[in-house]
């Protein structure tokens, strides 16, 4: 069997070079596993420091997912399921495992920063890697906006209920929602901008504080609310059919999107091999059971009908079921510390898939230069956080939301097919784990990624598709001229 990305006998040339040809051909130039991992870590002026194990790559999972759907998004989910908005968490749960399962086999395979974008590129060519990127940057850069929209929510909760003020509308709330410049949504991405600027290893350390603080505080939600559950309110369960079930599902899949974050992390990790299927499998494992016990306990303490929609439900069920202002100003805080998490991650994740893009010539090479002392990508960290921070302060959540799901969903399904892919072209590469019953498993994570996108609104696939047509503009223009492999064979 031919070398993945090697040349037919007929052709012989160096290995790892990629064929010349039409345009067909360099579409497809495919990048060879052996060279993206001996790349990997290596920037313009420095390379990537390993400094994390697998507790440091689980709590990057954990803070990347845990508290965006539980926080941010049931308000807006429960209106369209009713009490069966647990059957969409474990709905949207599932779909996340099969294609978590592809994501731990191709992680511990192709241990880079470039997480699916790498993947494809090694499997199905340069322009589908092009825009599974373009994918994660709508899928990090995107969610990074909209979950910091909804922490200044919680701001406002926390600081209503400890001083008695709160931002005015106008400076809490993107335009289209009230307000005119979201200021509080600014400065949370601005300070993950602070902490990912001293170092990876300083950062996991914060995130992992915050993350524990979070899981404390959703417990607690618990623990309370379940002095105000009544059977009734899970009656009837599933007022508006499966259709709701499924419209809510694609929608809270939104909440599972951080899974994959220890991916990004593949440069960074002391063991990648070993640790990082472990990480993304503990971590979905830990938010999926988490996610499902909330909405259970919060859909049984209050009437689905009087769902607020709003980005601080959790806080407001737990003053109605006690009466009493204390806990929701507790809830409020915990959730200030959960979705900074989430910025935090999150926010690492995108710098590391366009430091990788960047290195592989298909994005600015600004994007790759990494500070000596610190191990870290410097301006790609400045420049990701203030074009997030801009858009959080300007942009309405659920667009966001549901835009960064189709995003999220697309990327995944590449991942399903890039496992069956290099199943066929590398059997016998080594594996650290293995998806199970391949390639059925595999398949059916692709189709209910499709089942799920089918799911969401004709504007979120406008804007998905406008989207798309810009990133083919830039690759046609930048990225396929300027890619290393597009260079070597010059």
């Amino acid at each position: 069997m031919l070398e993945h990305g090697a040349a037919p006998p007929t052709a012989q040339r160096p290995e790892g070079k990629p064929p010349a040809g039409g345009l067909g051909a360099r579409l497809m130039r495919r990048k060879p596993v052996e060279r993206l991992v001996a790349e990997g870590g290596q920037g313009e002026g420095g390379s990537l420091r390993r400094s994390m194990g697998v507790w440091q790559l689980t709590m990057i999972s954990i803070g990347a997912t845990l508290g965006t759907g539980i926080f941010v998004v049931l308000g807006e989910a429960v209106p369209d399921a009713g009490p069966a908005v647990i059957v969409s968490f474990v709905i949207a749960g599932l779909t996340a495992l099969f294609s978590a399962l592809s994501y731990a086999e191709l992680a511990g395979t192709i241990p880079v920063s470039g997480s699916s974008y790498s993947y494809a590129y090694a499997t199905m060519g340069e322009l589908v890697a092009w825009v599974c990127g373009w994918c994660l940057i709508l899928e990090y850069g995107v969610s990074v906006a909209a979950v910091a929209v909804g922490w200044g929510q919680y701001l406002n909760e926390l600081l209503d209920g400890t001083l008695g003020v709160t931002i005015p509308d106008a400076l809490a709330a993107p335009p289209g929602d009230g307000g005119v410049f979201n200021l509080p949504a600014l400065l949370v991405v601005l300070l993950a901008m602070a902490f990912l600027l001293g170092g990876a290893k300083e950062s996991a350390r914060a995130n992992a504080i915050m993350v524990g603080v979070k899981i404390a505080a959703l417990i607690l939600f618990c623990g309370v609310a379940f002095t105000g559950i009544r059977a009734g309110n899970y009656t009837p369960f599933m007022p508006l059919g499966m259709a709701g079930v499924s419209a809510a599902g694609a929608t809270l899949f939104f909440s599972y999107i951080g899974f994959d974050a220890a991916s990004t992390a593949g440069e960074e990790a002391k063991n990648p091999q070993r640790d990082l299927p472990r990480a993304i499998m503990l971590s979905l494992v830990i938010v999926t059971a988490l996610y499902c016990l909330v909405a259970a306990v919060a859909v049984g303490a209050l009437p689905w009908k009087k769902f607020a929609s709003t980005e601080a439900a959790l806080a407001g069920i737990m003053q109605d079921v006690t009466g009493q202002n204390f806990w929701a100003v507790v809830l409020a805080a915990g959730a200030v510390v959960a979705i900074a998490s989430v910025v935090l991650t999150v926010l690492y994740g995108q710098t590391r898939i366009l430091f990788a893009m960047s290195r592989d010539g298909l994005a600015p090479p600004v994007f790759s230069k990494v500070h000596p002392t610190t191990g870290v990508p410097r301006a790609n960290t400045v420049l990701v956080s203030l074009f997030c921070g801009v858009l959080a302060a300007a942009i309405p959540l659920g667009q966001l939301a549901d835009a960064t799901s189709i995003g999220t969903l697309f990327a995944f399904a590449l991942v399903n097919i890039a496992v069956i892919v290099l199943r066929r072209t590398r059997p016998e590469m080594k594996r650290t784990f293995r998806v199970p019953l391949s390639p059925l498993f595999p398949l059916i994570g692709f189709g209910l990624c499709l089942w799920m996108m089918n799911s969401l609104e004709l504007v979120t696939w406008v804007v998905f598709g406008v989207w798309m047509a810009i990133g083919l503009v830039l690759y046609f223009a930048y990225g396929m001229r300027r890619s290393r492999l597009a260079t070597a064979e010059k």
